[in-house]
């Protein structure tokens, strides 16, 4: 945490003579405490957690890189009471995330400049793109939680199990093996609702012959794992079977090509050039893949207008997929950190197509 809050200084340099940190995911990225509330001030010397009295106790047990500080009613008088004993006048803020509520209560402060634009929200999000050894430990056991789910599942699924009792089960595993939360929630879908990539689970009932996509993760101390699986409980038809090839075929490529260097469009185009030209461009209509970390979805991004390149410390999901409405879909999806020299596939579970 102290190398961050460091890391930040040194982004703002010139800048601004502090920042205001309000996010909640940023916060904790700055602190490792985690709360719905707060305040970060970041100033070359020193750094203040700002937190009411329900988060007091932990704070001052996980906040070993700042002074942990009391919120009083008047918490602006005390931003400024700290910027004043710093000598601070500028201020730069989260443009990507603060409320133009929270923004009109700083302003109340009229001696002081706020420094409005992407500044902060961009450092913060160059700092948490590039993945410390630390984070990407974090994420794997967050995976690894995730495919045990998975295998405690496969060994269960059945016809007559309903899209929603899928979910449950993925969803308690997680919970029950060491994740202190579920990354989102669960896509569990069955027959002609595969078709809807963020389809929501319900009561509908798996038949045999049915494919089955499920889309789910863990979170481990903050970070967030992320993978698709869809398989077939029964034999699938030789149409399941074709389209399931395509799309493995398209990851399969997207993960052989993904490396330092190489931007989120090109790195889309590799997947989707192939199921365009196996007639299913229009059937693919999503990015191929977004980074993850802390958020679900965070930068970097695997899109057809993302011309940034991907760099070592990377963490972003491969995840093409083909949806055929009225009648099923597939989506294949892995998470890959970019190495010096490629990249390193977090999915442990392979890509063939699992029939039960």
């Amino acid at each position: 945490m102290r190398e961050r809050l460091a890391q930040l200084t040194e982004a703002l340099h010139g800048k601004a003579d502090c920042a205001i940190v309000t996010d909640d995911i940023n916060r904790r990225y700055l602190t490792g405490m985690k709360s719905s509330a707060g305040y970060v001030l970041v100033f070359p010397e020193e750094s203040y957690l700002i937190i009411d009295f329900r988060y007091l106790e932990k704070a001052r047990e996980t906040a070993h890189h700042c002074t942990v500080v009391e919120q009083q009613p008047a918490v602006l008088r005390q931003i400024r009471e700290l910027m004043q004993q710093h000598g601070a006048k500028t201020a730069a803020v989260e443009s990507m995330s603060l409320t133009l509520e929270r923004m009109a209560g700083f302003r109340k402060m009229k001696d002081v400049e706020f420094l409005t634009d992407n500044t902060l929200s961009q450092a913060l999000y160059d700092l948490r793109t590039v993945k410390t050894p630390e984070e990407i430990t974090c994420i794997r056991a967050a995976q690894q939680i995730a495919e045990d789910a998975l295998g405690s599942l496969l060994e269960r699924l059945h016809p007559g199990m309903t899209e929603r009792e899928v979910a449950l089960h993925l969803d308690f595993y997680m919970r029950s093996h060491g994740a202190e939360d579920i990354s989102f929630e669960t896509i569990a879908l069955t027959g002609a609702h595969t078709s809807m990539p963020h389809g929501v689970p319900d009561d509908r009932e798996i038949r045999q012959g049915d494919l089955v996509l499920m889309d789910f993760g863990a979170v481990v101390d903050g970070y967030h794992s992320d993978m698709t699986r869809t398989v077939c409980v029964g034999t699938p038809s030789e149409e399941m079977r074709e389209i399931y090839h395509i799309v493995r075929t398209a990851q399969n490529a997207a993960l052989a090509l993904a490396a330092p260097g190489v931007t989120g469009e090109e790195l889309d185009a590799c997947a989707r050039d192939i199921i365009t030209d196996a007639g299913y461009g229009d059937a693919f209509g999503h990015a191929l893949g977004h980074g993850v970390g802390m958020e679900i979805h965070e930068f970097p991004v695997a899109g057809r207008t993302r011309k940034l390149p991907l760099a070592p410390g990377n963490v972003v999901t491969i995840e093409p997929g083909i949806y055929l409405p009225g009648k099923f879909g597939v989506r294949i999806e892995d998470f890959v950190q970019i190495t010096e020299n490629g990249c390193d596939n977090l999915t442990n579970v392979p890509n063939t197509l699992i029939c039960l």
